[in-house]
Protein backbone atom coordinates (compact mmCIF):
# COMPACT_ATOMS: atom_id res chain seq x y z
CA UNK A 1 0.00 0.00 0.00
CA UNK A 2 1.41 3.36 -0.97
CA UNK A 3 1.53 6.38 1.33
CA UNK A 4 -1.22 8.06 -0.67
CA UNK A 5 -3.45 5.01 -0.38
CA UNK A 6 -2.87 4.82 3.35
CA UNK A 7 -3.75 8.51 3.72
CA UNK A 8 -6.92 8.07 1.66
CA UNK A 9 -7.92 5.05 3.71
CA UNK A 10 -7.36 6.80 7.06
CA UNK A 11 -9.27 9.93 5.99
CA UNK A 12 -12.20 7.93 4.63
CA UNK A 13 -12.37 5.71 7.71
CA UNK A 14 -12.24 8.76 9.96
CA UNK A 15 -15.08 10.38 8.01
CA UNK A 16 -17.24 7.26 8.38
CA UNK A 17 -16.48 7.21 12.10
CA UNK A 18 -17.51 10.87 12.49
CA UNK A 19 -20.79 10.29 10.66
CA UNK A 20 -21.58 7.13 12.64
CA UNK A 21 -20.66 8.78 15.95
CA UNK A 22 -22.84 11.79 15.17
CA UNK A 23 -25.86 9.60 14.48
CA UNK A 24 -25.24 7.36 17.52
CA UNK A 25 -24.65 10.20 19.95
CA UNK A 26 -27.88 11.92 18.97
CA UNK A 27 -29.91 8.74 19.34
CA UNK A 28 -28.56 8.19 22.85
CA UNK A 29 -29.16 11.79 23.93
CA UNK A 30 -32.45 12.29 22.07
CA UNK A 31 -34.71 12.21 25.16
CA UNK A 32 -32.58 14.76 26.99
CA UNK A 33 -32.30 17.01 23.94
CA UNK A 34 -36.06 16.91 23.53
CA UNK A 35 -36.63 17.97 27.14
CA UNK A 36 -33.98 20.70 27.06
CA UNK A 37 -35.25 22.25 23.83
CA UNK A 38 -38.95 21.84 24.55
CA UNK A 39 -39.90 19.26 21.92
CA UNK A 40 -43.19 17.52 22.53
CA UNK A 41 -43.17 13.72 22.58
CA UNK A 42 -44.91 13.68 19.19
CA UNK A 43 -42.40 16.02 17.57
CA UNK A 44 -39.24 14.47 19.00
CA UNK A 45 -38.97 11.98 16.13
CA UNK A 46 -38.47 14.85 13.67
CA UNK A 47 -34.93 15.35 14.97
CA UNK A 48 -33.95 11.98 13.54
CA UNK A 49 -36.36 12.03 10.62
CA UNK A 50 -35.01 15.28 9.15
CA UNK A 51 -31.53 13.77 9.04
CA UNK A 52 -32.69 10.45 7.60
CA UNK A 53 -34.91 11.97 4.91
CA UNK A 54 -32.17 14.22 3.60
CA UNK A 55 -29.43 11.59 3.84
CA UNK A 56 -31.45 8.88 2.09
CA UNK A 57 -33.23 11.10 -0.37
CA UNK A 58 -30.25 13.03 -1.69
CA UNK A 59 -27.46 10.44 -1.80
CA UNK A 60 -27.94 9.60 -5.48
CA UNK A 61 -28.23 13.26 -6.41
CA UNK A 62 -24.96 14.13 -4.69
CA UNK A 63 -23.30 11.09 -6.26
CA UNK A 64 -24.12 12.53 -9.66
CA UNK A 65 -23.06 16.03 -8.59
CA UNK A 66 -19.73 14.52 -7.53
CA UNK A 67 -19.31 13.07 -11.01
CA UNK A 68 -19.59 16.57 -12.48
CA UNK A 69 -17.88 18.75 -9.88
CA UNK A 70 -15.28 16.31 -8.57
CA UNK A 71 -15.55 13.71 -5.85
CA UNK A 72 -12.80 15.15 -3.68
CA UNK A 73 -14.36 18.61 -3.83
CA UNK A 74 -17.80 17.24 -2.84
CA UNK A 75 -16.25 15.13 -0.07
CA UNK A 76 -14.39 18.10 1.45
CA UNK A 77 -17.41 20.41 1.12
CA UNK A 78 -19.60 17.77 2.76
CA UNK A 79 -17.20 17.39 5.68
CA UNK A 80 -17.11 21.17 6.18
CA UNK A 81 -20.92 21.40 6.11
CA UNK A 82 -21.16 18.44 8.51
CA UNK A 83 -18.77 20.09 10.95
CA UNK A 84 -20.54 23.46 10.83
CA UNK A 85 -24.00 21.88 11.12
CA UNK A 86 -22.83 19.75 14.06
CA UNK A 87 -21.52 22.85 15.80
CA UNK A 88 -24.81 24.67 15.20
CA UNK A 89 -26.77 21.67 16.45
CA UNK A 90 -24.60 21.42 19.55
CA UNK A 91 -25.00 25.04 20.63
CA UNK A 92 -28.59 25.71 19.58
CA UNK A 93 -31.29 26.57 22.06
CA UNK A 94 -34.11 26.54 19.52
CA UNK A 95 -36.02 23.49 18.23
CA UNK A 96 -36.29 25.04 14.75
CA UNK A 97 -32.56 25.68 14.52
CA UNK A 98 -31.84 22.12 15.63
CA UNK A 99 -34.05 20.81 12.82
CA UNK A 100 -32.20 23.04 10.34
CA UNK A 101 -28.88 21.71 11.64
CA UNK A 102 -30.07 18.11 11.34
CA UNK A 103 -31.23 18.81 7.78
CA UNK A 104 -27.81 20.19 6.90
CA UNK A 105 -26.16 17.17 8.53
CA UNK A 106 -28.33 14.86 6.42
CA UNK A 107 -27.42 16.74 3.25
CA UNK A 108 -23.73 16.62 4.19
CA UNK A 109 -23.96 12.88 4.79
CA UNK A 110 -25.67 12.49 1.42
CA UNK A 111 -22.74 14.30 -0.20
CA UNK A 112 -19.99 12.49 1.73
CA UNK A 113 -21.20 8.91 1.32
CA UNK A 114 -21.04 8.50 -2.48
CA UNK A 115 -17.96 10.69 -2.76
CA UNK A 116 -16.14 8.58 -0.16
CA UNK A 117 -17.08 5.35 -1.90
CA UNK A 118 -15.92 6.71 -5.26
CA UNK A 119 -12.64 7.94 -3.79
CA UNK A 120 -12.10 4.56 -2.16
CA UNK A 121 -12.70 2.60 -5.36
CA UNK A 122 -10.46 4.86 -7.41
CA UNK A 123 -7.63 4.85 -4.86
CA UNK A 124 -7.51 1.06 -4.66
CA UNK A 125 -7.60 -0.44 -8.13
CA UNK A 126 -6.31 -3.76 -9.36
CA UNK A 127 -2.85 -3.40 -10.96
CA UNK A 128 -3.84 -5.85 -13.71
CA UNK A 129 -6.84 -3.73 -14.60
CA UNK A 130 -4.68 -0.63 -14.88
CA UNK A 131 -2.37 -2.36 -17.34
CA UNK A 132 -5.23 -3.85 -19.32
CA UNK A 133 -4.20 -7.44 -18.46
CA UNK A 134 -7.67 -8.61 -17.52
CA UNK A 135 -9.99 -10.90 -19.39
Amino acid sequence: MTGRQLTVLVVLLASRFVMAADFSILNVTLPRVGVDLGFTAGNLQWITTMFALCAAGCTLVFGRVGDYLGRRRIFVAGMVVLAVASLIGGITTSPALLLVARTLQGLATAAITPAAMALLTTAFTEPAMQKGDYP
